[in-house]
């Protein structure tokens, strides 16, 4: 790898969105829409491996572009807030999967944070909905992410989620880059 070339991927603009795998694509999208307030912009699917050509190379249409062979899925793309594209997937095949998802700490773990103006009332409006809130909130008192109070959560599939409250964080002083907010 040349260290010396910083431009990275030509033209990048953004993250364009993220994406969790759920068990039930209704209940999923009736969850990040009630409770976080998402808006659903669309569906797509069923895809269905067993039913599109093969590649030239003899693999299925799923394995070849999204890396699962045999697979069945449906997919649903949501805006939440104004900066989070979040595209919710729905396999019902392969169903030999695993279908639990990875911790933290785990590798591939992952969370989506939602910046919010009031912890205590967001909290509070999950706690409403049954949802499983951690102990908390982590508040950051000194240091780069001075200013910072995180609560994490689980979504009824058990995905990492994270509330995260600041007004500006210490290490933005001093940021090499201008932080998008």
């Amino acid at each position: 790898m040349n260290t010396s070339d910083k431009s990275g991927i030509p033209g990048l603009l953004h993250v364009d969105h993220v994406a969790l795998t759920v068990p039930d694509l209704d209940a999923a999208v009736a969850f990040y829409t009630d409770v976080i307030g998402g808006v659903e912009l669309y569906r797509l699917g069923p895809f269905d491996a067993r039913e599109m050509p093969l590649m030239p190379d003899g693999r299925d249409w799923c394995e070849a572009h999204v890396n699962v062979a045999d697979a069945r899925l449906m997919i649903a793309m949501l805006q939440i807030g104004p900066t989070i594209m979040l595209e919710l997937f729905q396999y019902d095949r392969p169903t030999t999967r695993n279908t639990n998802p990875p911790r933290n700490c785990d590798l591939g773990g992952h969370h989506i944070a939602f910046k919010v103006a009031n912890l205590d009332a967001a909290v509070e409006h999950l706690l409403k909905h049954n949802v499983r809130v951690m102990s908390g909130p982590i508040q950051m008192d000194e240091g780069p992410c001075a200013g910072l109070q995180v609560r994490y959560f689980l979504d009824p599939w058990g995905n990492q989620l994270e509330l995260v409250q600041y007004e500006r964080q210490a290490f933005e002083a001093n940021s090499p880059v201008a932080i998008y907010r």
